[in-house]
């Protein structure tokens, strides 16, 4: 019962002298401090509120304009044209303005304040109108109009003083509706090439039906609610895409993120861990404090960041009919997971936060720890796994009350969660299976080793090796790739470690031992753990993975061909389907509308009429070089124009998708929009966002380089490709299928991808890197 004297802060007895009280300092000494922090954060936040209210404009701002007029005012000039004298004549009598020279002294700070207020309200409305001209990324690369030249200038006038992370939200515009007649042209122009010419003859019919009948009142509504809502997709997306999918989340949403694969700091697992966990949470004060700066496209174009608060303290919640995201305002701990136990890490020593080396000593207390998993503990996190409506019901039954509520709430309520696994994994060059099986591990692990709920699961291996296991729903790929490059940067060039290994510093041997969570599992919930764990392992076992280094060359040599890189890697992605499938299909690559206000995703259907004729050329091997260099241009500037339409708010799949929401609300049936979002994307493709932070030079550091993440696929029978252009010199590629179909293979399909980028470099001469 030692723990339990801990927990209060004061005990009492009733004795016949009277009441007898037993105060103890340590604790109080505990509450003061974390109150005390609470508060600090709380006044940190006032003053983030106010001075991000006022951007661009400043305190400092607002003295001038008092400064200004006061001048003004003793200068005999009234450069309020008698609105000072106006303002001065309806404040009340009496105190405190009593005499003449504080009533206008009152007038000159109201009219003052007025001036300065309608100031910011006309720069910030400026600057979305800036903002809102995106004719910039339409113009040919060092073809740069007078017009694009003046609006730079302009945005970087307005925008000149240092913003915080959320200073640009309220300038950003809103994401624009596409009439319905421009959504439905380019939907077709997108399938024309798909389909033979009755299915397209049926396709057009109905889609003209459909822009004649049906759309005009769906768009109306869907016009009414960008009126109103700061973004009219992002909360229907969350909510149908994510929070209502039934099926289990591991493979079928959530994502991985790899380690450093080229370079290794330590070997040490628990120091490693110290380390990554110190920096995350030195990142999420940053976060608090709004001290990150904004992502800004070309140094001048802020993206929103409104992802970026839900990036901690934030749990998935599972529900019978959907699921809701849990975001607490600050969490004081971890939840970690070994060898089938539970544990609750503090983060805080009263308002302190812990030293690596102080993190590292807890960790390596958990690795040491001898207990064993109580009855039902070890496969718990199944229950995460499997399918949402099981999950939902064993969490009311089972986890509702008691020690079980007790325990599940500090999970739920932890800034992520961490798991120790007792295996080790890294990236081998001279074995290339091993990628491979990192990124299995980082996938699904066990099937019961993740917290598959939590924002992200912070994954450490044995070896020291690190990694990532993300839920989709609160954000978006590069959301979580920003706090990882943070870490990882933290970590190599700010931290360190000692000669063998170790967290820098002198851990503080008194700091309280994790505290390990206390389960009490009936066998139902076990029964209901284990029918999970079986639906989950048979899903995990299904994903065939393969991840490789593409290494002949990057980004560097792929710009001789005069081309982007992604357009280069969509074209021949496309060229490495045709040759393993023999036909062409729907297509899907991410892009961001982080230009807009809480704007995500829209899809670039990047298998392109221009794309498939380049393919086809490629593959009859009848023309010449000059020919199909034509082509793959042609294929390549379709591909740019497509992905900037998209980035601009002109795409098709988030339009259709919101008019099929509200035709489901209005009751109206649409043969036309449901045929449209039953298509199954037999081939999703993702490229991921790397350099969002400078913490370090890559051309110094050419070895500190991620290898990515990857995803299941998306259909039974297609694949899944994720790929990252590191650097200048090499390609990491993680492509996924099904071991259940018979048409996919994903080793097969990487190797295509290997020979179509050689092939499309060789029609352009390009030498290859030695290696």
């Amino acid at each position: 019962m030692a723990e339990a004297h801990q927990a209060v802060a004061f005990q009492f007895t009733v004795t016949p002298e009277g009441v007898d009280f037993q105060l103890s300092r340590e604790v109080l000494k505990h509450i003061y401090l974390s109150g005390v922090r609470s508060w600090r954060k709380r006044l940190i936040r006032v003053k983030n509120g106010i001075l991000r209210g006022v951007y661009p404009g400043s305190p400092t701002s607002w003295l001038v304009v008092v400064l200004a007029t006061a001048g003004s005012s003793y200068c005999n000039v009234d450069i309020s044209m008698g609105l000072v004298y106006y303002i001065q004549r309806w404040l009340p009598e009496g105190r405190p303005y009593r005499t003449p020279h504080t009533r206008t002294l009152f007038s000159m700070a109201i009219f003052s304040t007025g001036v300065w207020m309608t100031g910011i309200f006309f720069f910030r409305q400026t600057l979305k109108l800036l903002l809102s001209y995106h004719g910039w990324m339409f113009e040919m690369h060092g073809q740069t109009s007078h017009l694009t030249r003046v609006w730079a200038v302009c945005v970087r006038l307005l925008s000149s003083r240092r913003p915080m992370l959320y200073s640009f939200q309220t300038s950003l515009p809103k994401l624009p509706v596409p009439s319905v007649p421009a959504t439905v042209h380019r939907y077709l122009e997108s399938v024309e090439h798909l389909l033979d010419d009755d299915q397209y003859y049926r396709m057009e019919t109905l889609a003209k039906e459909f822009e004649e009948k049906t759309a005009p009142r769906l768009q109306k509504y869907l016009v009414l609610k960008s009126w109103w809502a700061t973004n009219y997709v992002s909360d229907w997306w969350e909510e149908y895409v994510y929070l209502r999918g039934r099926n289990p989340i591991m493979v079928n949403s959530n994502y991985y993120v790899m380690d450093l694969v080229l370079v290794k700091n330590t070997d040490v697992q628990a120091a490693r861990l110290g380390n990554a966990v110190h920096a995350m949470i030195t990142y999420r004060r940053k976060l608090d404090r709004e001290e990150i700066k904004p992502v800004m496209a070309l140094g001048l174009v802020p993206m929103c960041s409104y992802q970026m608060e839900r990036m901690f303290n934030t749990t998935r919640i599972p529900g019978k009919d959907a699921d809701v995201l849990q975001h607490l305002p600050d969490s004081r701990h971890v939840a970690v997971y070994h060898k089938g136990r539970f544990f609750k890490v503090w983060l805080y020593e009263g308002s302190r936060l812990l030293k690596p080396r102080d993190l590292e000593m807890q960790f390596q207390r958990i690795l040491d720890d001898p207990s064993p998993p109580q009855p039902g503990e070890e496969k718990l996190a199944a229950l995460t796994a499997g399918g949402r409506v099981e999950w939902a019901q064993a969490r009311q039954a089972f986890f509702s009350s008691g020690k079980n509520k007790a325990a599940l709430d500090a999970i739920e309520r932890a800034a992520f969660f961490v798991a120790l696994d007792e295996e080790s994994h890294h990236y081998d060059p001279e074995d290339e299976a091993s990628l491979s099986l990192y990124g299995k591990a980082l996938l699904h692990g066990n099937c019961y080793n993740r917290w598959f709920d939590k924002s992200f699961t912070l994954i450490s291996f044995k070896n020291g090796q690190l990694g990532l296991n993300t839920e989709h729903a609160w954000a978006d790929a590069p959301i979580i790739g920003h706090l990882w490059e943070f870490v990882l940067g933290t970590d190599s060039f700010h931290l360190g470690y000692t000669e063998t290994g170790h967290c820098l510093g002198q851990p503080n041997p008194v700091l309280p031992p994790p505290q390990r969570l206390q389960w009490d599992i009936p066998e139902q919930c076990q029964v209901a753990i284990e029918s999970s764990y079986q639906v989950a392992k048979a899903l995990a076992d299904d994903v065939e993975l393969y991840c490789f280094q593409f290494l002949p060359f990057g980004k560097g040599l792929i710009k001789k061909c005069r081309t982007s890189p992604d357009a280069f890697v969509q074209i021949a992605l496309q060229l490495a389907h045709f040759r393993d499938r023999g036909k062409f299909c729907l297509t899907y690559e991410a892009s961001m509308t982080r230009m807009f206000r809480e704007g995500r995703t829209e899809t670039v259907r990047s298998c392109t009429r221009e794309s498939t004729a380049f393919v086809q050329a490629m593959v009859q091997g009848h023309l010449l070089n000059e020919d199909l260099q034509r082509l793959f241009r042609k294929a390549a500037e379709k591909h740019q124009n497509m992905y900037r339409l998209a980035m601009t708010g002109a795409g098709i799949d988030r339009h259709l998708f919101c008019l099929y929401v509200v035709s489901k609300y209005l009751g109206v049936e649409s043969p036309f929009l449901a045929e449209v979002l039953s298509e199954p994307w037999r081939l999703s493709t993702s490229q991921i966002a790397q350099f969002q932070i400078r913490m370090f030079d890559p051309n110094k550091y050419p070895k500190h380089l991620g290898a990515g993440g990857g995803f299941g696929p998306v259909a039974d029978d297609g694949y899944g490709v994720s790929y990252m252009i590191a650097g200048e010199n090499t390609i990491f590629f993680h492509v996924s299928s099904k071991f259940s179909s018979s048409e996919t293979n994903a080793q097969r399909f990487g190797n295509q991808i290997r020979q179509a980028l050689l092939d499309i470099a060789n029609l352009f001469q390009v030498p290859k890197a030695d290696g």
